[in-house]
């Protein structure tokens, strides 16, 4: 049975990650130390026989005892709210973790794939993003904390790998949205649903015209599997082509959740990338993969899943309190 360490296991991606590779028949150990994961994401798995999980921060020296085939490095704040109330840790994820990680992949002589985001090309100035794209990125702006995170981690990823050799493999996440999102974390999807289930006005950041490209979690999933068993160690985009207006967006929330709410507009938040679609050229000819889930069928999906939480578990998805991490 191959092993596999995911970190960041409890999170929205993470968690989803772990159930694939449960599913295909792996030995999944979960890391993930709770700053915005939570455990109700993978209670299901407590029960297995070929799941654990590991409470541990991987900014810290990460020990496993198992031999390990594979590394899914996921751990780190991935959404607006979260890493501008906590951006050392977000940083630290980045580079420490990384770092660490890296050191546990040549030990165990795994392969080690890398979550990296669309963010690493800022506010692109081109459109659509390919991979040979090297980016717009404030580096001193409230978002660089996370983009250059990233964008370090591609760095030190690309070094162990062409100085020791090391299988190192580089994802380039675009927007996805599915089931065991957390309601206002910041995010388009999450964030106008949450307004819809309490009846709010839908707000629009800026006059709307920025674009954004929705990839369903499954389909998200199933391009991370398939570059991790890949021979390609060059960042690959994952993501839906599919683009659409944030103003066009929440018009199809208000008609797919069946309220009578309104559009209201705020300003834009400073760095806000006003394009994002990615070119999936790399990942069709590569890996044999494109998403199949369309828009409709995939927020239909994710706001059933809202819908079905009790008022505690929507109470719970929406807070997350970082008052204990917020000077570390």
């Amino acid at each position: 049975m191959k092993k596999i360490l995911i970190t960041g296991a409890a999170g929205f991606l993470g968690s989803h990650l772990c159930d694939k590779f449960i599913d295909e028949g792996f030995k999944v150990i979960g890391m993930d130390n709770l700053i915005t994961g939570d455990l109700k994401n993978i209670e299901h798995l407590f029960k297995l026989d070929n799941f654990e999980f590991y409470h541990h921060d991987v900014s810290k020296f990460v020990h496993v005892a198992d031999e390990l085939d594979y590394i899914l490095h996921f751990a780190s704040p991935a959404s607006p709210i979260d890493y501008l109330k906590i951006p050392i840790q977000t940083l630290k994820v980045g580079s420490l973790g990384t770092h660490n990680l890296l050191g546990l992949a040549k030990a165990k002589d795994a392969r080690l794939l890398i979550a990296s985001t669309s963010e690493v090309y800022g506010d692109p100035l081109v459109h659509p993003q390919t991979e040979d794209y090297y980016g717009n990125v404030n580096t001193i702006g409230p978002r660089g904390v996370y983009d250059e995170a990233k964008r370090f981690q591609e760095s030190m990823t690309m070094a162990y790998h062409r100085f020791h050799g090391l299988e190192t493999r580089i994802v380039r996440i675009f927007n996805t949205y599915g089931p065991r999102m957390r309601l206002n974390d910041g995010r388009v999807i999450p964030a106008f649903i949450g307004q819809a289930l309490r009846g709010e006005d839908l707000t629009v950041f800026g006059d709307g015209s920025q674009t954004r490209s929705f990839c369903y979690v499954d389909d998200q999933v199933e391009g991370i599997y398939k570059l991790l068993l890949s021979d390609y160690a060059e960042p690959v985009n994952i993501g839906n082509p599919y683009e659409i207006s944030i103003l066009d967006f929440a018009e199809e929330i208000i008609k797919l959740t069946g309220t009578e709410q309104k559009i209201v507009f705020k300003p834009l938040p400073k760095d806000d990338p006003m394009q994002r679609q990615p070119d999936i050229t790399r990942a069709k000819s590569i890996l044999g993969w494109e998403p199949k889930v369309n828009r409709e069928e995939g927020m239909k999906l994710t706001y059933d899943y809202f819908k079905s939480l009790s008022k505690e578990e929507l109470q719970r998805s929406e807070h997350k309190d970082f008052s204990v991490h917020n000077r570390k």
